[in-house]
């Protein structure tokens, strides 16, 4: 792998992002549920560019370590970077960091597995 697949989203966390509207705990700072759809968005975002007309790719394993909370307004940079392929089976290495003034503390690791499927296919055997 010399050139691995990679890509890095930015998000602000609003207010429908936070612990108490997404139904994850009772604070008003980031969800981990909304962190792992952003880690998810990254790696779709690098996977998705290098796919075949009609494929796409689930995801099929998520571990995620939240670490530290992000208040409302905090900026967030989450990278993607692949780390794996064996066959249609794709590991990202993901991480999630504060940007600005809190001068990229880390707030999220992890690792998010996808596979690529035809989505015609995979979607007539629901």
């Amino acid at each position: 792998m010399n050139d691995p697949m990679h890509a890095t989203t930015s998000h602000e966390v609003t207010e429908a992002d936070t612990a108490i509207s997404v139904g994850s705990g009772s604070l008003p700072v980031l969800g981990t549920p909304r962190l792992l759809a952003w880690c998810e968005a990254a790696t779709c975002a690098a996977i998705d560019p290098t796919l075949p007309d009609g494929s796409t790719s689930v995801g099929t394993r998520v571990e995620l370590e939240h670490r530290g909370a992000s208040p409302v307004g905090a900026t967030l940079e989450v990278t993607a970077t692949l780390t794996h392929v064996d066959g249609r089976l794709h590991r990202f290495s993901v991480a999630a960091r504060h940007t600005g003034d809190s001068g990229g503390k880390v707030v999220a690791s992890g690792e998010v597995t996808r596979v690529v499927v035809d989505a015609e296919r995979f979607l007539a055997r629901l």
